[in-house]
């Protein structure tokens, strides 16, 4: 009982994670030379689940933009928003899901916990 709360309890965390990063790279998404932050997620015994951000290193597009030295070839963001958008989307039911899966147990715990009384 208490490993399936501790478990949707660093889900929770490590979804958390995934959301923040993918609102932060949504709204740099049109910052010259943003670099997209990228979380993946590892087993952790016993039970558990961990998030690990990087940056993604991979060049952005570049265009050319008028300054007061004339026109210069500017790095873009290297987010795409047809990637983030649905991984946001996807992340927060993961989010829900392990939410109800922590209900469920405290639910389940509750009963027990009567049953003894």
């Amino acid at each position: 009982m208490i490993s399936a709360m501790q478990s949707a309890l660093s889900a929770l965390q490590a979804y958390g994670t995934k959301i923040q990063a993918n609102a932060n790279n949504i709204a740099n998404g049109a910052t010259e030379g943003y670099k997209q932050t990228r979380v993946t997620l590892a087993t952790v015994e016993p039970g558990g689940v961990k998030a690990m951000a990087d940056k993604l290193d991979t060049p952005g597009p570049k265009i050319y933009t008028e300054t007061t030295d004339g026109l210069e070839l500017i790095e873009q963001s290297n987010v795409e928003l047809s990637s983030e958008l649905p991984q946001m989307m996807l992340n927060s039911h993961y989010y829900t899901a392990n939410l109800k899966s922590l209900q469920a147990a405290d639910e389940l715990l509750d009963s027990v916990l009567d049953l003894k009384a």
